[in-house]
């Protein structure tokens, strides 16, 4: 009889055992899941708040660049500005001299028909009437002066180059002591005028000083026969012995 109150009591120590094992483990398992719980929601917080710290990052740089690409097309803009603005003036200053220029084209037509007039006159007397008649408006009443002027300035283009050529051509002379008959002029640019009859027994040189024809002896003649070829491109050049219609200074200052 006394061993079965003992077995009794060892049941209930083993139930008692049980039991606090099945709560130790409950509470095990509660605590695990507190552990547990608790970090990954605070991770899940630090990781938010990095993604967020991130993209406020980006979004600054992103705001820097523009702001850089800004400055840098606003600079650019500022000068293409600025040099508008000069453009604009410069136009604005052209527009209110248009009217005084306009009003003194007529002037300085005038004046550059007269000095070409005048540069013609005292030239060698060659291709004369045909330079002055350049000279005449072919239309005054439809042209208006600035077309004259354009006009002008082509025949100081065709003067100039005159002296930069060497030239022939047969036309009339009228001597003093003559006839006007037919000859063979020779133009060496603007410092020789030469003529010579087609049997090549008479020629003579324009003198600019005396402005008259000089005789040229037969060696002379001979040498303007030269240039007619050369002129013609049925010799080769050549250095011609001619006297000159005008005085040429030479390097120390003196003429000859």
């Amino acid at each position: 009889m006394l061993k079965r109150p003992l077995l009794a009591l060892q049941g209930c120590w083993l139930a008692g055992v049980l039991a606090s094992g099945t709560l130790m483990a409950t509470s095990n398992i509660m605590a695990q899941e507190e552990q547990s719980g608790a970090p990954s929601a605070l991770q899940q917080q630090i990781e938010a708040a990095d993604d967020s710290t991130r993209s406020a990052i980006e979004e600054l740089r992103r705001l820097e660049r523009d702001t850089r690409q800004l400055q840098a097309a606003n600079a650019a803009l500022s000068t293409r500005l600025v040099s508008e603005a000069q453009h604009q003036q410069r136009l604005e200053r052209a527009l209110n001299n248009l009217d005084d220029t306009r009003a003194a084209l007529p002037e300085i037509e005038q004046l550059m028909r007269e000095q070409l007039t005048a540069w013609i006159n005292a030239d060698l007397p060659f291709l004369k009437d045909e330079r002055l008649a350049r000279l005449a408006p072919a239309e005054p009443a439809q042209a208006d002066s600035a077309t004259r002027i354009a006009g002008l300035l082509e025949t100081w283009r065709a003067e100039l180059a005159y002296g930069r050529a060497v030239d022939s051509w047969r036309g009339r002379l009228q001597l003093a002591e003559s006839n006007p008959r037919e000859v063979e002029f020779l133009r060496l640019g603007r410092i020789g005028l030469y003529y010579l009859t087609p049997d090549g027994r008479q020629g003579g040189v324009w003198d600019a000083a005396s402005r008259q024809w000089l005789t040229l002896d037969e060696t002379a003649r001979r040498e303007v026969r030269n240039g007619l070829r050369i002129a013609d491109d049925q010799r080769t050049p050549e250095l011609l012995r001619l006297p000159l219609s005008v005085m040429v200074e030479d390097a120390a200052g003196g003429q000859r």
